[in-house]
This record gives C-alpha cells, structure tokens and sequence, in this order.
C-alpha cells in the first residue's frame, strides 16, 4: 500500500509563492509518474503538472511558466508556485501512477491566493 502526504498549503496574496510537498511511504519501487492535481469548489479536479520516471514534464497551460515540478528519489515530490493568482485557489493533490498503473492519492492541502 502506497501512502501520501501533502503539506505546504496555505493563505496567500496575489502575486505569492508557495512550496507544496508530497512525501510518499509504502511499498512502491517504480512509478510511471508522479504529479499534482487540484480541484476547486464546484469544478472537476484537473491536472496542475506531472512528472515521468524518465523525467519529463507537463504542464496544464494555466500554470506554465509559473509552476515547477520536482522530485527526489520516489519520496518526495515538490510543487513550487509563484505569481500565484485567485483562480490557483484549489484543493492540491499528490498523485503517483506506479508500475502496475495503480493510482494513489493523498488527502490534498488548500491554497487560497487573495485578491
């Protein structure tokens, strides 16, 4: 069983920053990708950014530019934000795709930019 953790989330203005970690624990020694995904009140979760094993990275449009994705190892997974805007107001969660194409989510941390 694969476990994840979020932390980071918080209260902050526009034009902000903000890290969002995700540890992982369990037993999972491969991954086909690693990402985050947010969802904001009364709107379906959508993809922020993902990262391969192999290291390559997508980006939704809305974000490019302004939001980085890294890992180290399987275990932590990063997310940094800058230039926040109010519509980045959202729900983030940490999602690995292991090897067998099992998905794992953890229970999300709240980013809410001010206007």
């Amino acid at each position: 069983q694969v476990q994840l953790v979020e932390s980071g989330g918080g209260l902050v203005p526009a034009g902000g920053s903000l890290r969002l970690s995700c540890v992982t624990s369990g037993s999972f020694w491969s991954f086909n990708s690693m990402g985050w995904y947010r969802q904001a009140p009364g709107k379906q979760r959508e993809l922020v950014a993902r990262i391969t094993s192999g290291g390559s990275t997508n980006y939704a449009d809305s974000v490019k530019g302004r939001f980085t994705i890294s890992r180290v190892n399987i275990k932590k997974l990063y997310l940094q934000m800058s230039s926040l805007k109010p519509e980045d107001t959202a729900v983030y969660y940490c999602n690995v795709q292991d090897a067998g194409w099992s998905e794992y989510w953890g229970p999300g941390t709240q980013v809410t930019v001010s206007s």
